[in-house]
């Protein structure tokens, strides 16, 4: 395994991104640092010198080294003891690799040849700030807006939830900076919970996610509208009307401070959930995952997989996936009738594999999952496996 890079620096990376580092990842890392890989495992082309750039990742960096991109630790295993953050590597260091003995390992600093045991390598000083310069592991553009924009969750979630009923105004299509009112159920009223902000997320369409090979719902698949923010609970009025107090609901007031599409009356309203520091280091999973299928291309009536896009499977929490697991895509063989030999053959063609995606959002039954690489155009309904 690839005995990995110094990545980096003193205490003036403490601001840049600090992604968790898993026991199974340090093990693997120490473990690179004293034997460094078979030749073997190197990518074909692994450059012997390699100057970092701007616009890099480090899943890109991987694939330039190795076969397998997603065997994450084996670019980081030296001076994990010193190392703040192994996950941190910038903008021009230099990249080293050391192949004597029949062994490749991978260095910030050139070499002459592999000691026994680790080589040990000492943090450098910058005096530059590198606030904000670290690369990422993948491009997060890609990821971010899926972290809070589409949601899985059952049907009666999305259908008893809060609802707006009307625009000031009496706007019924509502944008960024209208003001609109919205009310929740009759024993769930719409009111302000303890904390500075109470904003909430906006949906319609609650869409069953299927799985292709059993049929079984495994959830349902809410739109993203936008963001509102309440500026005053749901109350109630008691007023005289001939003669009888009469009470109504007096509905509660939100702001759209957000819109991907236009939002209206019946939409639903869902809590902003807290944002999480999750590590997108790509891996394989640690069991093996069966009958493994990819449920939609997300976006609107897309049917084909485009590399860097996004996708849901049908495998979540329950079936042993975390964030940054890594998984093939396999083309689903035809079925063909052979008539070559004179007579009418029923032939199913062999499975292949065309690409890979990572998963960076888990539920329990699905998951979203980003396209990597492909080599064909994958579809719903193609099979994933193990890497």
């Amino acid at each position: 395994m690839l005995a990995g890079l110094t990545l980096f620096g003193t205490a003036t990376v403490a601001s840049a991104q600090t992604y968790p580092i898993t026991p199974t990842q340090r093990a693997t890392a120490q473990q690179t640092a004293q034997t460094g890989i078979p030749l073997s495992e190197l990518a074909p082309n692994a450059p012997d010198e390699y100057t970092v750039k701007r616009g890099d990742t480090l899943w890109a960096i991987s694939r330039m080294y190795l076969r397998t991109p997603w065997r994450w630790p084996e670019l980081w295993g030296m001076n994990i003891n010193e190392i703040r953050n192994p996950h941190l590597i910038y903008p021009g260091q230099m990249l080293y690799l050391d192949k004597t003995g029949g062994r490749a390992r991978l260095s910030t600093r050139r070499g002459t040849g592999a000691p026994e045991g680790t080589i040990k390598l000492s943090p450098r000083t910058r005096t530059e700030s590198l606030s904000g310069m670290a690369l990422p592991t993948l491009n997060t553009a890609l990821i971010e807006p899926f972290l809070t924009e589409p949601i899985v969750t059952d049907e009666d979630s999305v259908r008893l939830a809060p609802r707006i009923v009307a625009g000031n105004d009496n706007h019924v299509l509502l944008s960024r900076g209208d003001r609109a009112y919205a009310r929740g159920e009759a024993n769930a009223p719409l009111v302000e919970k303890p904390g500075p902000i109470n904003q909430y997320r906006v949906f319609r369409n609650a869409t069953p996610l299927k799985d292709p090979a059993t049929g079984e719902i495994l959830g349902y698949e809410a739109q993203y509208l936008g963001k509102v923010q309440l500026q005053r609970s749901e109350t109630t009025e008691t007023m005289m009307q001939d003669g009888k107090e009469v009470t109504s609901v007096v509905p509660a007031t939100v702001d759209v401070v957000a819109a991907k599409e236009e939002i209206r009356a019946g939409d639903r309203l869902l809590p902003e959930p807290p944002r999480q520091l999750l590590s997108y280091a790509p891996r394989a999973p640690s069991g093996t995952i069966a009958n493994g299928r990819i449920i939609s291309v997300y976006g609107n009536a897309v049917q084909f997989a485009a590399q860097n896009q996004v996708v849901s499977i049908n495998k979540g929490t329950r079936d042993g996936l975390e964030t940054g697991n890594v998984l093939a895509i396999l083309k689903n063989g035809e079925t063909i009738v052979d008539r070559t030999n004179g007579g009418k053959e029923t032939l199913k063609l062999p499975n292949e594999r065309i690409g890979l995606l990572m998963v960076f959002r888990p539920f329990e039954k699905v998951s979203y999952a980003l396209v990597l690489e492909i080599s064909d155009t994958p579809k719903a309904g193609d099979l994933l496996i193990n890497p």
